[in-house]
């Protein structure tokens, strides 16, 4: 099972000579160019695979692709593809159901018609498979149900935290465009959050209560497509494993500075982000040892212990030595972790024909 997603990564300079083009950014910086970078990881949250794309790619034209290398590059048989809403079109779907893929696919619930009329339109009692919880450490609620329309099967998720907290944040902003309707402010409809719930009328605008009552139905809820066997709770729990991906864009951008990109040409922007993804690889498989030593530890604090471990060299009586820094807050744990034994504190340096050892 792969899990796959992309993000998009913008140049403060002109960008790459053939890469660096002017796309949709996810860091809402249309003004720049940029490139797009697509990362797969495996069923345990390991990052395996990196792709660029020229800036302005279209993220339904990455995924096939990318699953051919993939399949070939690991001598794959069978691949379960998980992608989020932007990955797929109808033609994506069609091209994955010719080759035999299996796939969990998020749905543009509010833009395809069927999801939207016939899948929410499903009267079926929900299963629970998690509770609301006592405690933050408690999974968040899910239910779930299966809705079959021909043959394609669908499984509709509702979380109903979210599906509250979307309710009371569409019913304060109801309340203030209420508040300022009574002002008869036009300026009102330049306003996204409230434009949705306005209607044009002689006067003015009013607000709609049909577009209300739509909204009211996607409160809490995703609706994913799947080919796969797995029960419902299964396919749902899957998907929300794709959020590890975008964990891992968060930190490609922020913990390994994959972001802002200085450099001009080709090879040295794809070289960059390789060194990021390897970077993350490194950083994934660090993470996993110490947690099976029982130690979760934060990585903010792993690298300013291992930051502040140094050696320097001193001279005394024509000799060399060199002389290691305390050991301090996680250093050790993590030298312990990868099997590496911490260096003596003290320890004299040969010297042979000249040259340092």
């Amino acid at each position: 099972m792969v899990f796959f997603d992309t993000t998009s990564i913008y140049f403060e300079g002109q960008g790459g000579e053939t890469l660096g083009e002017y796309g949709k950014s996810k860091d809402h910086r249309n003004d720049c160019k940029q490139i797009v970078v697509g990362a797969v990881l495996d069923n345990e949250g390991r990052p395996i695979c990196c792709e660029i794309w020229p800036g302005n790619a279209a993220d339904v034209k990455s995924l096939i692709p990318v699953v051919d290398r993939l399949k070939k590059r690991f001598k794959i048989g069978q691949v379960c593809i998980v992608a989020d809403r932007g990955m797929i079109s109808a033609e994506t779907i069609k091209e994955v159901e010719r080759r035999q893929w299996k796939y969990i696919l998020g749905v543009r619930m509010r833009n395809q018609k069927e999801a939207r009329d016939n899948v929410l339109s499903d009267t079926k009692p929900y299963r629970v498979v998690y509770p609301k919880g006592q405690n933050s450490k408690d999974p968040s609620p899910l239910q779930v149900k299966e809705v079959m329309i021909e043959k394609r099967r669908y499984i509709v998720c509702l979380n109903e935290d979210e599906a509250k907290k979307e309710a009371a944040d569409r019913e304060a902003i109801l309340c203030s465009l209420k508040e300022k309707l009574k002002k008869g402010s036009k300026a009102l409809v330049g306003n996204k959050g409230y434009r949705r719930y306005l209607k044009s009328i002689e006067k003015g605008f009013e607000i709609d209560e049909d577009k209300i009552k739509e909204e009211s139905r996607y409160d809490g809820k995703w609706v994913l497509r799947t080919n796969t066997k797995l029960d419902a709770a299964d396919v749902a729990l899957k998907y929300k494993e794709l959020w590890t991906v975008e964990n891992l864009f968060r930190s490609i951008k922020s913990i390994v500075h994959t972001r802002p990109v200085f450099h001009k040409c080709d090879e040295t922007i794809i070289g960059h982000v390789f060194c990021s993804f390897l970077a993350l690889v490194l950083m994934k498989e660090l993470s996993n040892r110490l947690q099976k030593k029982g130690w979760n530890l934060e990585w903010q604090d792993v690298i300013r212990d291992l930051d502040r471990l140094e050696e320097i060299v001193v001279e005394q009586d024509n000799k060399r030595f060199l002389l290691r820094s305390e050991s301090v807050g996680s250093c050790g744990k993590v030298f312990q972790a990868v099997g590496v034994a911490m260096p003596p504190t003290v320890r004299q340096m040969k010297v042979d024909k000249g040259n340092e050892k």
